[in-house]
């Protein structure tokens, strides 16, 4: 089924572009063993920019055969050309030294090649285009980006054409600016000039795009029925949102008219939203019709082209709905000793799509073999088994196996993990990191059972690599023991990248953070450090705030809506004002973000009085007045920027040539750079020492 833009993967890998972790193993990208030693465990990131800056940096002006005035004829052409995965790799450090020209001819490369940011790297860059006075150019610019704008710098005359970008976005990626959120719905409303609530016609739906998805419930149902096509992009809809969405769809007002009329095209028309229709309205839905929907989805499910959670959804309605009407019209007596009516279920009986409306769970009790079980346990969990007829599953596979499930079977039942209690995962084998990561990755089983599968593994000699940590994602970091977070060695830990750590308890977030410095502080100046350490930011204590603060590093909001709340209430407003440099307005965005809204009451302040309401576009007035008021007819010119070799982060003024460098040379000199720059010489048989050493 069609469905929403999927919003880009909060986390990074080495692997990111191969079929499997055990077809890519990071630890093929490790440095060769040479002559100057060994370099183990250097991260290889997907965009090198800042790292080979700061190499190039110290040894790019001596470089022979690359002036500054070279350069500076064709880096135009080479931003032009950068490609999708170098631009994905953009860091706000180096980034902040280009000219406005530079800084405009990349944002328009990202517009053209698709290229998607996250959240963090969007909103530095926004602040850095309003430095320049870029916003102007939006309609070249990423729809993803406009999210993060300030919206006071938009002229009313352009609202329309604003709005209308904007939606195209994703506006997932404001979840830590709330206020920024709240600011672009109403904006879009006013610029609309909608009376509340809303009441949307078509074309103020089309302008409105993904803007629609946090809309009150209310203007769903009062809305044009186009209001579908804007549904169909949100990622998840409130369950207010879906009873709206039903009660539409039952009025016959929408182009599937009544439910007794729909068809099988209309409902594969309306995309992730069937999988919201209520076992009510299914009812009224013509049988054929409905079995031939619920078919193609088992076929989708099974193809694994839906999302768990939305199966699971579709098919508790669709089968809640089947029997009620199997009750209303023959009220069977359900039995514990029914005996298997509909035939024993073979390995072609699980070729069905319609397998579910056929068995029951109490027919999968009484039809199911153990031979056929044990022959076809994947064929069968392909299918979206209700709880009930899980447990059914785990209790023949018991009777199968009651000394443990064999390791090779452990492969298979992924979507049984949740079931199982740790004295039975206690009676398991594990010696395969291919087991551990299937059992892991379908992000099924529970915190206990994370760490028991992984002290299995750890029993049997196994060790926790980078490839296995990619592969299991940051969130099962969370659920690690302290024990099994220590064992990680620094170097599987470098090679992993930035895993995403975000949803784990304080407590872990603090282990992740001393892993993190212990994996990258070797890792050279403070920019370079905290380009690698910031994912694991949440865990840092008030100390290591502070020395990132008095370096200048400009901590972007996302990172700082991350902290530890309890760290960060420790820090002064000059802290913070340091801290996050040029990105402090964001603040403001921000504001009734939890972690913002604890600290500012713990100063019993408001952002105005604290002098932190600072707009980006305004770099010379620190306390000037910050507004946000949405459709202002004041936008910054480009004169009224900072000029354009001024710095604007604590980092020393660099030549672009040399950040250009970066584009222009062949990968195998990247890499020879990047080498270099991540740490000391280790003795004085390095002969690069004078260059790339600091």
């Amino acid at each position: 089924m069609p469905g929403s833009r999927a919003p880009p993967s909060t986390r990074s890998s080495l692997c990111s572009a191969c079929p499997g972790p055990a077809a890519c193993d990071p630890s093929a990208f490790r440095a060769p063993r040479t002559a100057m030693g060994p370099r183990a465990g250097a991260l290889v990131s997907r965009g090198l920019i800042l790292c080979v800056w700061l190499t190039t940096h110290r040894a790019g002006a001596h470089a022979e055969g690359f002036s500054q005035e070279g350069l500076d004829a064709s880096r135009a052409d080479l931003w032009a050309s950068a490609n999708t995965s170098l631009l994905q790799g953009f860091r706000c450090q180096p980034a902040s030294q280009l000219s406005r020209d530079h800084l405009s001819a990349l944002i328009r490369r990202m517009a053209s090649q698709q290229v998607l940011l996250k959240a963090w790297q969007l909103s530095c860059l926004a602040n850095l285009a309003a430095l320049h006075g870029l916003q102007s150019d939006f309609p070249l610019h990423p729809p993803d980006l406009l999210l993060f704008y300030n919206l006071g710098h938009v002229k009313e005359a352009d609202c329309r054409a604003f709005t209308g970008r904007a939606a195209q976005g994703d506006t997932e990626l404001l979840a830590n600016l709330p206020d920024q959120r709240a600011a672009l719905q109403h904006s879009a409303l006013a610029c609309l000039g909608v009376s509340h609530p809303p009441r949307l016609s078509a074309s103020d739906l089309l302008l409105l795009g993904i803007l629609v998805c946090d809309m009150e419930a209310s203007s769903i149902v009062a809305s044009d029925p186009h209001v579908l096509q804007n549904l169909q992009r949100c990622p998840r809809l409130t369950p207010a949102q879906q009873a709206a969405l039903n009660t539409l769809l039952t009025s016959g007002r929408t182009v599937l008219g009544p439910p007794i009329s729909w068809n099988l095209e209309g409902l594969q028309a309306l995309g992730p939203l069937a999988t919201y229709i209520s076992s009510s309205l299914w009812m009224q839905v013509q049988e054929a019709v409905g079995l031939d929907f619920f078919g193609s989805m088992v076929a989708a499910c099974r193809a694994g082209r839906l999302s768990q959670r939305d199966i699971r959804h579709f098919v508790t309605s669709f089968l809640e709905a089947k029997a009620k009407a199997k009750l209303m019209s023959s009220r069977p007596k359900r039995g514990t000793g029914r005996p298997c009516i509909q035939g024993n279920i073979t390995a072609a009986t699980l070729q069905d799509d319609l397998f579910l409306l056929h068995y029951d769970c109490s027919q999968l009790e009484s039809c199911l073999g153990s031979r056929v079980l044990r022959a076809n346990v994947d064929r069968l969990l392909q299918h979206p088994l209700p709880t009930e007829c899980q447990r059914v599953v785990k209790a023949k596979l018991a009777r199968i196996y009651p000394s443990g499930i064999p390791e090779e079977q452990l492969r298979l039942i992924a979507s049984l993990v949740y079931l199982y209690s740790l004295v039975e995962i206690r009676q398991w084998n594990i010696t395969s990191r291919d087991t551990v990561m299937a059992l892991l990755a379908s992000d099924v089983a529970l915190e206990n059972q994370t760490e028991a599968i992984l002290q299995k593994f750890l029993d049997h000699k196994g060790t926790i690599t980078s490839a296995l940590l990619v592969a299991i994602g940051g969130s099962r970091l969370c659920w690690m023991s302290p024990r099994q977070i220590q064992a990680i060695r620094p170097s599987e830990f470098r090679l992993a990248g930035a895993l995403d750590t975000s949803s784990c308890p304080q407590s872990r977030k603090n282990q992740l953070f001393f892993k993190a410095r212990e994996a990258f502080g070797s890792t050279g100046p403070t920019a370079a450090y905290y380009d690698f350490v910031r994912p694991y930011l949440g865990g840092a204590p008030t100390e290591e705030l502070q020395r990132l603060a008095q370096a200048n590093v400009s901590m972007d909001i996302h990172t700082f809506t991350n902290l530890n709340p309890c760290a960060l209430q420790n820090l002064s407003v000059n802290n913070v004002r340091t801290l996050l440099g040029q990105n402090v307005g964001d603040l403001q965005k921000a504001r009734s973000h939890p972690t913002i809204s604890s600290w500012l009451r713990s100063l019993n302040k408001s952002l105005d009085e604290l002098g932190l309401d600072t707009d980006p576009a305004s770099p010379t007035s620190p306390t000037g007045t910050h507004s946000n008021a949405p459709w202002t007819s004041h936008l910054t010119s480009p004169g009224e920027g900072p000029g354009k070799d001024a710095p604007t982060s604590g980092s020393p003024p660099a030549h672009l040539g040399y950040l250009l460098l970066a584009v222009a040379l062949p990968s195998s000199l990247l890499w020879l750079l990047y080498w270099g720059a991540l740490g000391p010489c280790w003795d004085s048989q390095c002969p690069l020492k004078t260059a790339l050493c600091w």
